[in-house]
């Protein structure tokens, strides 16, 4: 158990780190079946190496999780999770790429075109990328065709211009400038953090045929933990070694990124992290005992070391 997910326990009566084991290697088996590697090998190889690499599956749990919280099932959400994961893992290969952030490390292990060489990591981010709504449409089993629909149209969106894709073209036009406005910061994150975790939570309540006014709920949650997530990461990526954090540390400020700590600093932007898990928690207070899984993966997200 990490020193992360006790601080977080240590918060809550709910048992977190068993909940995370449980539902953890639900998604890895899951993964591990969806995607065999056939011809061409090495396609499927590249695909899987960073697929199966570990790290915390955050998207995923939330999936199930909402799909739960609003009376839908862990065997309903499970493509859906792991679609998600799959778009995750896409988007950390492109962005390890050296015409992107440029790193060597992912999760502890070589990134991918360190291994495979950019052409085939660019291929496998295409790969998984498409892969992931073939998975939906085809796996998902009792889901009304409009849910359904409508949860492959979030994701479409989470990914593109208008999500994922738009929040990283505004971080590379940022780099290394100094007038980065706060305005501008939280767009790049909204889009290209906030924006998939948004639809991993969403998309697990839609599954389940949530009604509106649970969605909104959602929505303000997600959106609330996506940017904390952000700020946590800036944080981590100053205070944590490359060994607890599993790639390189410190390369935001060699990059001259604009981060919320090199404009609030690091105790504000620890503030403003707990201030928007407060309120996420505070929208899911409808729903009481039931979203003690949301409520604690939330206060993990500011307690994490990694």
């Amino acid at each position: 158990m990490t020193d992360d997910v006790r601080s977080s326990q240590r918060k809550s009566h709910f048992d977190l780190p068993a909940y995370l084991a449980e539902r953890q290697a639900q998604v890895e088996i899951a993964l591990d079946h969806s995607l065999p590697v056939i011809y061409p090998e090495k396609i499927y190889e590249a695909m899987r190496y960073s697929l199966m690499a570990g790290g915390k599956r955050l998207r995923p749990i939330l999936c199930l999780a909402t799909c739960e919280l609003t009376g839908g099932t862990v065997d309903t959400a499970l493509p859906t999770a792991c679609a998600l994961e799959m778009i995750h893992t896409m988007s950390l290969i492109h962005d390890d790429l050296p015409a992107m952030d440029n790193d060597d490390y992912r999760r502890g292990k070589l990134t991918n075109h360190k291994v495979f060489g950019d052409d085939v990591a660019i291929l496998a981010g295409d790969g998984l990328l498409a892969y992931a709504f073939e998975h939906v449409a085809m796996e998902t089993k009792d889901v009304a065709p409009e849910n359904l629909l409508k949860v492959v149209a979030m994701l479409g969106r989470a990914v593109g211009a208008a999500g994922l894709v738009g929040g990283q073209v505004v971080d590379l036009d940022c780099e290394g400038k100094s007038d980065v406005s706060l305005e501008t910061l939280n767009f790049i994150h909204n889009h290209k953090t906030s924006a998939l975790l948004e639809a991993s939570v969403l998309s697990g309540a839609v599954l389940a045929g949530a009604p509106e006014d649970d969605l909104q709920r959602l929505s303000r949650y997600a959106k609330n933990i996506g940017l904390a997530f952000q700020i946590v990461d800036d944080i981590l990526d100053i205070t944590s070694t490359q060994e607890e954090l599993g790639k390189t540390a410190g390369k935001d400020l060699k990059a001259k990124k604009a981060t919320y700590p090199s404009i609030w600093g690091l105790e504000e932007s620890r503030c403003q992290a707990k201030k928007l898990v407060d309120g996420a928690k505070a929208e899911l207070s409808i729903f009481e005992e039931k979203a003690a899984p949301l409520i604690a993966l939330a206060e993990f997200i500011v307690a994490r070391t990694h």
